[in-house]
């Protein structure tokens, strides 16, 4: 399934190749673009809906994951973070193998099987399908223009627009 993320990042955004590869984003991009906290180790006592009402407010975006940003450890937790690196989003990450209360809470508080989670402004989005298939439609762009954070990929268009000439100076 990793291979069947890879390929669909890569259709969906050339440079994604390189990015998987373990390529770093381009230099316009911070290459730290996340945080993950210590405070997700084990700690053996479940984790109740208000804690993690806080954790996902914590930040406009967060996610529950396998690893942390800079070492994921599963693919679909490594699509995930490779996409937000693409957009350029800061986010705060929570490493769910650190803790298996966290790991089923945030299952049991979202009614979603898997890992990775994804909350945009305190909302659950969903997983690495589902915000693949955003970042593919554009959704993505438009959800985070909603909480005021402009993605990296829109910046690019835009700036590549600025700089061609319009089509009726194209035909002179």
């Amino acid at each position: 399934m990793n291979r069947i993320c890879q390929s669909l990042l890569r259709q969906s955004y050339p440079s994604a190749r390189g990015l998987a590869a373990g390529a770093s984003a381009s230099a316009s991009v911070p290459s730290l673009l996340s945080r993950f906290f210590a405070a997700d180790a084990a700690t053996g006592e479940a984790v109740d809906k208000a804690t993690l009402d806080k954790l996902v407010r914590t930040n406009k975006v967060v996610v529950f994951m396998k690893g942390n940003p800079q070492a994921p450890r599963c693919g679909f937790s490594n699509a995930v973070v490779q996409i937000m690196r693409m957009h350029g989003v800061q986010y705060d990450a929570h490493d769910v193998l650190q803790n298996e209360a966290l790991r089923q809470g945030v299952k049991d508080y979202t009614d979603w099987p898997t890992i990775p989670q994804v909350f945009i402004d305190g909302e659950f989005v969903g997983g690495c399908d589902i915000l693949l298939q955003m970042h593919q439609s554009g959704d993505l762009i438009e959800e985070l223009k909603k909480v005021g954070i402009v993605s990296e990929l829109l910046k690019a268009e835009e700036a590549k627009q600025a700089a061609s000439p319009p089509a009726d100076e194209k035909a002179k």
